[in-house]
């Protein structure tokens, strides 16, 4: 709990300062279920947790509490941040991911930038160290990972234990492991540096698609495994079946509450059906409010 309530801190840290105050006056049992804190021009500041989004304080969000945010994000230096602005987020210092709404300018169907912000999303991500290890076993076959493929709704830790699997096969079984992370949430790359713990033996390609990350990390790394994150494009699914039939594991989550609901959905049936993934972790919330994974064979 003292670890969730300092993240949520130092996530409070980028707001300004009287946003800040009704953030801190959150009481610390609270503190450690947020999830994430919303600005939205013209309401009030809000906290997201697993049971809704609660208002912090009365005071409306403007403007110019949406530009404090991002000076504080980029150290005042907008352009260095111009890549993935346009794509609709940030990442700061501690592996926190910005997410940006606003106007956007499109040239010839691309977004260019976003203008005139009306909205951030600061997400509040918190290493859980370990929760893969119970699962490690079924998941590898005489110290080799079988391809795994990690199912749930939005929100039930996904990233979290991808994350995790990732740093044990990288730092317990010395693995080269290769992170496409093209939206930053794996790894939270800030000026080349991993601000979440993804291993000693972990390559990243950050803030890249992973149509072009894949096959880019093949030929740069010769990884013994490729992490992705949120497998939504065709493409994605044919740099992944190159990737297999090269000899890589593959890791990866998906949108899906059930391996059935994988088989009703044309692209996601038709992955499995390409042999890519031998595994599937199905993660369920628990009553009590934690999670439970269940493994299966492919």
């Amino acid at each position: 709990m003292n670890y969730a309530v300092s993240r949520y801190q130092e996530a409070c840290s980028m707001l300004p300062e009287e946003l800040r105050a009704c953030a801190l006056a959150l009481p610390e049992e609270a503190q450690g279920t947020v999830e994430e804190l919303r600005l939205r021009t013209g309401s009030p500041l809000t906290c997201a947790t697993p049971a809704g989004e609660r208002r912090l304080g009365r005071r409306p969000v403007v403007p110019a509490d949406l530009e404090q945010v991002l000076d504080a994000v980029t150290g005042y230096s907008r352009y260095t941040a111009a890549e993935t602005m346009r794509q609709g987020y940030l990442t700061a210092k501690g592996g926190f991911r910005v997410g940006l709404c606003g106007s956007a300018v499109v040239e010839r169907g691309e977004v260019r930038t976003l203008t005139d912000f009306s909205s951030l999303a600061i997400r509040i991500p918190r290493e859980q160290p370990g929760i893969a290890r119970p699962l490690l076993e079924q998941l590898t076959e005489q110290g080799r990972p079988c391809g795994t493929l990690i199912l749930g709704p939005p929100g039930e830790g996904k990233t979290t234990l991808l994350r995790d699997l990732i740093r044990l096969l990288s730092d317990e079984l010395g693995l080269r492991v290769a992170l496409a992370d093209e939206r930053g949430e794996i790894a939270a790359m800030y000026r080349g540096a991993p601000q979440l713990q993804v291993g000693r033996h972990t390559d990243v390609m950050d803030a890249c698609p992973k149509a072009l990350a894949i096959p880019a990390l093949l030929r740069a790394m010769n990884p013994q495994v490729i992490a992705v994150d949120e497998v939504a494009l065709p493409t994605d699914v044919e740099a992944m079946e190159r990737a297999a039939h090269a000899g890589t594991a593959l890791l990866a989550t998906v949108h899906a509450r059930t391996p059935e609901d994988l088989r009703r959905r044309p692209l996601l049936s038709s992955m499995m059906e390409l042999g890519i993934f031998q595994r599937t972790v199905t993660i369920r919330r628990a009553a009590s409010g934690g999670r439970r994974y269940q493994v299966e064979e492919n």
